[in-house]
């Protein structure tokens, strides 16, 4: 073995925002906090019960041991004059992995995105590495926002990716390559609007409970057959986590819609098939809570969100389709109150929950 050793052999990195650097011995108070936070438990393979000297193991004995091999290149992440997290290149060919953690009193305020574009960039120009993979729990969305502005290329969900803790799961991957630009490849769908009585806003985890109420009612089903049944939280979370895929690669765009002041969720409203062959359409998707029906709720939502996806400064589209099967009523009345025209009906191909076969009815306005 030749060369410095650890701390000596970790580069100091920095964009003035973040330095990534070696871990020191006052930086395992932090590193504990992180460990044990409800977030990093549930998406990634933490140990837990997590105990001080399994902090210090790692900061101070496997981090550097990985350093002096070549195996990994671990850095803490030091935010305004503080321990903010780790984030890691990992693998000794020039295919690596990256991993990151951030302590939860730095999230939301862009450090992680830096300190894995400093990482990545040193992996790149330093280290040799010609492209380097991303991996995530379906649902870990802190993470697959890093990974979007970051530039990498979002592949899809790769069931049974991950082995943690007994669990065989699925993953979000991703990658990104020596030469591409460090910075996001599309925008992520994401706005509030505000109507006279609504609210908005993109779907959160709280949402569950009410999108299992209203997705597991027959009157909903009925005319979404596709629909599991019975809908469990495991549904509601699928749904709610391929939202936030969808956004991300530029797919659709879903908002919740609530009462200001209240944020209950009433029903959810989406531009879909964003990335369909015809360029600048889109289509009208849509649902509501059976406690909010009949109020008028999801004309008017409907309306603010046409005006959104024809906006040039939005969704700039040319096109919006509805389709709505013979019988549902409430939908058909939504498309035409809008200014949608029929243009044509698909025959037999509506499959209603109840068995019927009937008829889908197409609608479309342009801008």
């Amino acid at each position: 073995m030749s060369g410095p050793l650890w701390p000596l052999n970790v580069p100091v990195l920095t964009d003035g925002l973040v330095t990534l650097r070696a871990h020191t011995p006052s930086d395992i108070d932090r590193a504990l906090q992180m460990a044990q936070d409800h977030g990093m438990v549930r998406w990634t393979a933490v140990p837990t019960p997590h105990s001080r000297a399994m902090s210090e193991q790692f900061a101070l004995q496997i981090v550097p041991k990985n350093w002096n091999e070549g195996t990994a290149m671990c850095w803490a992440i030091e935010f305004e004059g503080r321990y903010a997290g780790n984030v890691d290149i990992r693998g000794k060919e020039a295919l690596a992995d990256v991993g990151f953690a951030l302590h939860p009193d730095c999230r939301g305020q862009g450090v992680m995105t830096a300190a894995v574009r400093l990482a990545v960039d040193h992996a790149f120009v330093e280290a040799g590495k010609e492209a380097i993979q991303w991996t995530a729990h379906v649902g870990n969305v802190g993470s697959l926002r890093v990974a979007h502005s970051v530039g990498f290329r979002l592949h899809g969900t790769e069931p049974d990716r991950l082995f943690e803790r007994g669990r065989i799961l699925d993953a979000w991957t991703g990658s990104i390559r020596f030469g591409d630009a460090p910075a996001a490849r599309t925008a992520w769908l994401e706005s509030t609007l505000a109507t006279e009585r609504l609210r908005l806003r993109p779907l959160v985890e709280s949402d569950v409970p009410r999108i299992i109420e209203a997705c597991g009612d027959p009157s909903t089903r009925l005319y979404l057959s596709h629909m599991p049944e019975p809908y469990t939280v495991d549904d509601a979370r699928r749904f709610l986590y391929a939202a936030w895929w969808n956004a991300a690669i530029d797919k659709r765009q879903t908002w919740a819609i609530t009462e200001p002041g209240v944020d209950r969720l009433l029903g959810t409203i989406s531009v879909m098939d964003l990335d369909g062959p015809a360029e600048r359409n889109g289509e009208l998707g849509y649902w509501m809570h059976p406690d909010a029906r009949e109020r008028g709720f999801m004309t008017e939502a409907a309306r603010t969100v046409v005006e959104h996806a024809f906006d040039p400064e939005e969704l700039d589209l040319e096109r919006l389709s509805i389709v709505a099967a013979e019988g549902n009523t409430p939908s058909l009345r939504i498309a035409e109150s809008l200014g949608f025209s029929r243009y044509g009906t698909e025959h037999r191909t509506a499959h209603l929950s109840d068995g019927t076969v009937t008829d889908h009815h197409l609608y479309e306005r342009l801008r």
